[in-house]
């Protein structure tokens, strides 16, 4: 067995920013555990063609490393991968990192007021704090269609893109037509013999103000980085501006409503497609869409756009509940990501032995402020419940975590106590007061959407600003923690 005062899980955004800020303050006993051969989280597993962010590359980056060189307002994942690891280089964490370690199990010693944490089920790691950066954009979610095992053909997901496959020339079945679909539909649509898009659920899409980013602006942002911070700033209020009629007021998602609308309209002249297209729910209500060229690869002759529902898929093709079946010889199965599973996929024992998963179950997804749960003391979550963002930047909110985590940390070394424990009532009271808040905003008006955990609550959205989260997460009460020596 061997030992490390904090041990990391994944080495994504989040992981990574927990590591870098450990190194600043002095601390060089831990480990980052990421179970894949390289680190990026997302932006590792993600490579299909077209994957690049939805929100713009000003705000991707951590506000303490301001990245000059992206070459596009949305950065492409290869970007932000090298990004990523510019960062882990430049700030000693790369390491810091164990590769194909993956936990197994972790479990909390009340005794010792320890976390024994468990690696690809044989060695053993000894922590005082155990910190997950999992990510909840990870592990894909394969649909439940009958017969999809049976198909002959080439079928992959799109977080596992098959780049070995040549798509030119070959009839292609795209299932789901989420974030990633609209992305790698268009880049594909032109080179396939026929493309058919199957969609449940019509997505609203805005028109994407993606631009290159020359060289001189990129020059001009690396010999003055005030400036850029300056467009980072007007950036962040700007869509904060547009947060408000996410939490605020449904009623101001209205002008956005016509925009989406306005761009369908111009872009789709075939009024039933245009029908086919036009959603059924409020703007906002499942995560609204980026693309200025999604709509026209849907419009192209040898695309089409399949409504009806799956009800089953054959060696040679995919049979809608009409009966009718068309004929492909590769799936590209555009389904998203298992979203509420992600963080409970390992077992996580807390003090009474129950796995974190087993202890949702029964009371209900929930941390306080999405980073400590009662009962599992010294366990923080980044990018935990309740902190996922409809409208602005997931680097803003870790930085905002972190800062929180090395808060307990350090009050923890002050105080010489073995674990920190938030108190239940603290996070009964921030858990109801977010589910509360959630009641009248448009992620409650009516949708299916994967905010939602199997008990039909959001446990996913944070429901306010995110300055409002900086603010609550900007100084640990400790009055909201018992501290046990």
């Amino acid at each position: 067995m061997t030992g490390a005062e904090v041990v990391i899980v994944g080495s994504g955004f989040a992981g990574l920013c927990m590591g870098i800020k450990l190194r600043q303050a002095g601390c060089e006993n831990f480990v980052i555990l990421e179970k894949a051969d390289d680190l990026g989280g997302t932006w590792r597993d993600n490579t299909y063609p077209g994957c690049a962010c939805d929100i713009p590359s000003y705000l991707y980056s951590f506000s303490f490393e301001q990245n000059p060189h992206w070459t596009r307002m949305f950065a492409p994942w290869d970007e932000i991968l090298a990004y990523l690891k510019h960062c882990a280089d430049k700030y000693g964490v790369a390491e810091k990192i164990r590769y194909g370690a993956e936990v197994t199990e972790a479990v909390f010693d009340e005794g010792t007021g320890r976390w024994t944490v468990t690696v690809n089920d044989a060695e053993t790691i000894e922590t005082q704090a155990l910190v997950a950066g999992v990510g909840s954009l990870h592990q894909p979610k394969l649909p439940d269609i009958p017969g999809l095992d049976s198909f002959g053909g080439t079928a992959f997901h799109s977080a596992q893109w098959d780049h070995s496959q040549d798509l030119r020339g070959r009839n292609v079945a795209v299932i789901g037509t989420g974030a990633s679909a609209i992305q790698f539909v268009p880049e594909i649509a032109p080179e396939v013999a026929q493309l058919d898009v199957y969609q449940r659920t019509a997505p609203w899409v805005m028109g994407k103000p993606d631009r290159s980013i020359g060289h001189w602006e990129r020059k001009l942002h690396e010999r003055l980085p005030a400036g850029q911070r300056m467009i980072r700033d007007v950036i962040y209020w700007g869509l904060e501006g547009r947060g408000a009629g996410f939490a605020a007021s449904p009623k101001l998602m209205k002008p956005l409503e016509l925009l989406a609308k306005r761009q369908l309209q111009k872009q789709i002249s075939d009024p039933e497609l245009r029908a086919k297209l036009t959603p059924d729910y409020q703007i906002g209500c499942k995560r609204i869409l980026y693309s200025k060229d999604y709509y026209p690869a849907l419009a192209r002759p040898n695309v089409d756009l399949v409504t009806t529902p799956i009800a089953r898929i054959t060696p040679t093709g995919v049979v809608t509940t009409d009966g009718t079946e068309r004929s492909c010889d590769t799936i590209v199965l555009g389904t998203g990501f298992d979203v509420s599973a992600n963080l409970t996929r390992m077992p996580i024992l807390g003090k009474d032995g129950v796995d974190l998963a087993d202890h949702w179950k029964r009371n209900g997804i929930g941390a306080h402020l999405g980073i400590s749960v009662a009962g599992y003391p010294n366990l923080f979550l980044l990018v935990g419940p309740n902190t996922v963002l409809g409208h602005s930047s997931m680097v803003f909110m870790i930085e905002a975590q972190v800062r929180y985590v090395m808060q307990a940390l350090h009050l923890l070394r002050r105080r010489g106590a073995s674990y920190v424990e938030v108190r239940e009532d603290a996070q009964e009271q921030f858990v109801g007061g977010i589910q509360g808040e959630l009641g009248d905003t448009v992620w409650q008006s009516g949708c299916n959407s994967w905010y939602l955990d199997s008990a039909g609550r959001n446990s996913t959205i944070w429901p306010e600003w995110t300055v409002s989260y900086w603010r609550r997460t900007r100084r640990l009460d400790p009055a909201d923690f018992v501290l046990v020596h």
